[in-house]
């Protein structure tokens, strides 16, 4: 008796969503409360009303504790986890791994992201802010790796580059000028810049688990009171 070869279920076509299908792919929105890509976005330009473009950084207590750094471009927010934080110190490299594009509206996203969700955890609005591209072609200067450009936001400021080192490992480093210093912004400005709340209080109005709920109280502790955290690289 002949059986029929068993058909592998085939998988969503999520080529409509553009630069924003593996962040589709990733998140089930039925689920997470993290906002669902929109098919099309407009791009903004000179001729806009409204041409800045948009910066934001979100301390996110999930598997481990970074800081996701995201800059507007072409209608999405690219996308870079920093396991320490942006540091306003020249002296200090931190290491940034470039993840998947996320939508606009993420901008806005605060609270917890259900556990076994991919990001599960507890999301915060760090800072946030406009950017302006000290490069004269942000496209090229992504592909060469050397993205230059300056920062208007609530704690970061002035002129900072992001450098390729390998694959999606980059270094986000601050360049020397008036708003260069050596303050660990992380420690002395922890809490949200639109709630003003730290991370617990964000997980406990949230309904975050008990144990989400501890991390991101342990995320909280300023990072001097904290174990060391890996990866930084201090320039020569």
């Amino acid at each position: 008796m002949s059986t029929k070869p068993r058909r592998e279920p085939s998988l969503p076509d999520l080529s409509r969503y553009g630069r924003l299908a593996e962040y589709r792919a990733k998140r089930r929105f039925d689920v997470t409360p993290e906002p669902p890509p929109r098919l099309a976005r407009a791009v903004k330009t000179a001729a806009t009303a409204s041409p800045k473009l948009e910066f934001v950084v979100q301390k996110h207590r999930a598997g481990h504790l970074h800081y996701d750094f995201r800059l507007e471009h072409e209608g999405v927010m690219l996308s870079w986890a920093v396991p320490k934080g942006p540091a306003p110190d020249p002296a200090v490299k931190r290491l940034a791994m470039q993840t998947e594009p996320h939508p606009m509206d993420y901008n806005q996203f605060e609270g917890v992201i259900p556990e076994g969700e991919y990001g599960g955890g507890t999301v915060m609005i760090w800072d946030r802010g406009t950017w302006t591209p000290e490069s004269s072609d942000v496209g090229r200067a992504l592909a060469k790796g050397d993205l230059k450009f300056r920062l208007d936001g609530r704690k970061l400021k002035g002129s900072w580059v992001l450098v390729r080192t390998h694959g999606r490992q980059w270094l986000l480093i601050k360049h020397r000028d008036a708003h260069a210093s050596s303050e660990d912004l992380t420690a002395t400005k922890p809490r949200s810049v639109v709630s003003r709340r730290t991370l617990a209080a964000i997980a406990r109005a949230a309904g975050a688990s008990p144990r989400q709920l501890e991390q991101a109280a342990a995320a909280d502790v300023p990072r001097d009171a904290a174990a060391p955290a890996a990866t930084q690289h201090r320039a020569r």
